[in-house]
């Protein structure tokens, strides 16, 4: 094992480093003066920049950290009130500063003078911004946080009895791998009900949702939300029209392949009809696949898979181990999902996660541990905003490891033919990945050029969606209901609307970069940390060609790169 120095954080120049954020009052001299400084030249001007920049990584950090221990425990009051103070009472304040901020960047007299890398990225996106603020929407931005924080504590605090025990949904789910079939059908059946008997409260948020981002849309002169998110998320490099025709290529080129997965799965399991429970049974009737038993060993063996990759990757995990960076476990009250959250002021971030020791809490480990290495290669690029990447490049890093990963599992199992098990169990998810993002985005689109939509009207769309994405040998037949409202279950539709899409574009990005880690390793690796190491100071294009591989995701492409993954597939 590599030994690990604790980093430390750096003193600050701007804000003194005792400064407690428990009121605005603490905080507003420093807007203020910043506000009110004069940029006469050009160091006056980096001086400025830099400054800005250290109070958005502490107010980001510091953000982080109360989100961090919400999630921790969703039954923790003053965590949550911590919270949410920032979210109504800091937030709201910080906005028009912020807006004031960009303007005054804008008007300076020597702007001329950031010539360095990355300040054509980062100007242009403070002009969009600029473009898009609007005062009225700061407190709407306010009432949408609070009701995606309240998503959070209804799905939070699901779950199901079994055997005695009281299980997380994430637990719950797990035992769809168990070779009883009956079994596998009872936990589908408890689990959807569990999910059915918060769906009225669930679309009452959403309609709430759909309701605000709409007059938030309007109040920025635009048509519809989903027209005003693709601009507020940066969207630079591609449009509304490339998405929907992403949507078409991957109905064309992934369809076939799911299908004939699940042909193969139906005919192995020598059933009549192939039910939704019997998805994750291992084919070959063996049991559920287990890489490691506990927290620790998943921590012990992650890092030992990163350190053969590159023993730097294994030094960062540690790093974050021994800074307490790490919550891994799945328990009752703790949020749902995973997230590796980027600390931008310590350096080191914090990947949180619900693990009941599947392959898919394995591949969730290496995916947010790809983040983590991410954050460690960008850490020292000069202000936040270089940092703050476009979700384009972030999944880039973190899929991309999902796959460089995948030929060193061998650490999390023994026995070679469960190797080639986990493995073929993940290509088979990477297939099946594209459409399930194409039907959320899809979704998405048709639920925001159609804000006055009714529930009904919205639950059937959304199974007509997921009919043209989703294989036609998985039989749904009498499980209706629950089809109409599984797209709940997806976070993102509620806490993150439209960011989704790009975990589709990175990807295709991830199979190019594994593709040429497979010809040529050492290469593909200084090519993946050169990209990585630009943050946001190139466009995406520039930041793939780093990593020497194509920003594109039109139909030959999607072909190109989905039969590299089916030889993959077919050849284990």
């Amino acid at each position: 094992m590599h030994q690990t120095t604790t980093p430390v954080r750096q003193g600050r120049d701007f804000l003194p480093d005792d400064l407690v954020i428990d009121s605005w009052t603490a905080l507003e001299p420093y807007f203020q003066e910043l506000l009110q400084r004069s940029l006469v030249s050009e160091d006056g001007l980096h001086r400025w920049v830099s400054d800005l920049s250290e109070l958005e990584a502490v107010l980001s950090e510091e953000t982080g950290w109360r989100y961090i221990r919400m999630s921790i425990d969703t039954k923790d009051v003053e965590a949550r009130k911590a919270f949410e103070f920032l979210v109504t009472e800091i937030d709201p304040k910080v906005a028009p500063y912020n807006d004031l901020f960009n303007r005054k960047l804008l008007e300076a007299p020597l702007l001329r003078s950031l010539t360095e890398e990355g300040y054509f990225i980062y100007l242009r996106a403070v002009r969009k911004q600029v473009e898009m603020f609007r005062e009225a929407n700061i407190p709407l931005q306010t009432k949408m946080q609070q009701l995606q924080q309240q998503y959070g504590a209804i799905t939070g605090g699901m779950s199901i009895e079994h055997n005695g025990h009281t299980m997380t949904l994430q637990m719950a789910v797990n035992l769809l791998k168990d070779t009883d079939r009956d079994l596998r059908r009872s936990i589908y059946d408890t689990v959807s009900a569990e999910r059915l008997s918060k769906a009225d409260e669930l679309d009452a948020i959403f309609n709430q949702l759909v309701k605000v981002r709409h007059e938030v849309a309007q109040n920025a002169g635009y048509a519809n939300f989903r027209d005003y998110k693709f601009d507020a998320l940066g969207r630079f490099d591609y449009g509304v029209k490339e998405c929907i025709e992403f949507h078409g290529a991957i109905a064309a080129e992934c369809a076939p392949l799911i299908q004939a997965i699940d042909t193969e799965r139906k005919t192995k399991l020598k059933l009549e009809k192939l039910r939704p429970w019997d998805l994750d049974v291992d084919a070959d009737g063996k049991v559920g696949l287990q890489p490691f038993d506990n927290e620790q060993q998943l921590i012990d063996r992650t890092i030992a898979c990163f350190t053969e990759i590159r023993p730097s990757y294994g030094e960062y995990l540690s790093t974050m181990q021994a800074m307490g960076h790490l919550d891994l476990g799945s328990r009752l009250g703790k949020a749902p999902g995973g997230f590796n959250y980027p600390l931008y002021e310590t350096g080191v971030p914090f990947i949180f996660m619900n693990s009941v020791g599947c392959v898919r809490d394995l591949v969730t480990m290496v995916h947010e541990g790809g983040h983590a290495v991410h954050s460690f290669l960008s850490r020292d690029l000069p202000i936040t905003s270089f940092k703050s990447l476009p979700s384009e490049v972030a999944e880039l890093a973190s899929m991309g490891m999902e796959l460089i990963s995948l030929d060193h599992w061998h650490i999390f199992f023994d026995d070679e033919s469960e190797l080639k098990r986990a493995k073929k169990e993940h290509l088979s998810k990477i297939i099946s990945v594209l459409p399930w993002v194409a039907t959320i985005d899809s979704f998405q689109h048709w639920v925001y050029e159609h804000p006055e939509h009714t529930v009904e009207e919205r639950d059937a769309e959304w199974s007509a969606i997921f009919k043209r994405f989703g294989s036609a040998v998985v039989d749904f037949s009498g499980l209706e209901p629950d089809v109409a409202k599984m797209w709940q279950k997806q976070l993102h539709i509620f806490e993150v609307p439209f960011y989704y899409i790009e975990y589709a574009i990175a990807q295709l990005g991830a199979i190019a970069v594994w593709r040429n880690y497979r010809d040529n390793p050492e290469q593909a690796l200084d090519r993946y940390e050169a990209a990585l190491s630009l943050g946001y100071t190139r466009t995406i294009g520039e930041i793939y060609a780093a990593a020497g591989i194509r920003f594109d995701f039109s139909r030959d492409y999607v072909h190109e790169l989905m039969q590299f993954v089916w030889s993959e597939y077919n050849s284990l």
